[in-house]
């Protein structure tokens, strides 16, 4: 598990530099075909592989990230990545920056290795009175 997980998040940091960097052919080898993004504003919106990599070209861009708290649990041939993350992205012109919340499910191939199956980006609630309750609910604490 441990080396699935650094080579996960060594993976996902790649999205996020490739993101950074708008090269969409590094992105394409990473994604799966079947990629979705969901975005977190207010409704959810879906982007689909083509979408997203088009997206770049048309505003949606990430311009700096900071990922922490990152967890990696694997299940099977799959892994779901969860993270922290500050970014600076621009959406449709607008900037939209700060904490966010980032889940990935990556899915291993037999041939292809590794593929970002799913991402789902979504704004942190800045409450700091949160964490501290939610973490009173953990019973193994």
């Amino acid at each position: 598990m441990a080396d699935t997980a650094v080579e996960v998040e060594a993976l996902a940091l790649g999205v996020m530099r490739a993101w950074v960097a708008g090269d969409g052919k590094a992105l394409k080898k990473v994604l799966a075909r079947d990629f979705m993004m969901m975005v977190g504003t207010h409704p959810p919106q879906l982007l689909d592989k083509p979408s997203f990599l088009a997206a770049q070209e048309r505003g949606f861009q990430c311009s700096r990230f900071a990922l922490r708290e990152v967890f990696v649990r694997q299940h099977g041939k799959a892994a779901w990545l969860v993270a922290g993350a500050e970014l600076e992205l621009q959406l449709g012109g607008k900037p939209w920056h700060g904490a966010f919340l980032m889940t990935d499910l990556w899915r291993c191939g037999t041939i292809s290795g590794w593929k970002l199956a799913e991402r789902s980006l979504a704004r942190l609630d800045s409450d700091d009175s949160l964490a501290p309750a939610v973490a009173r609910l953990q019973l193994w604490t």
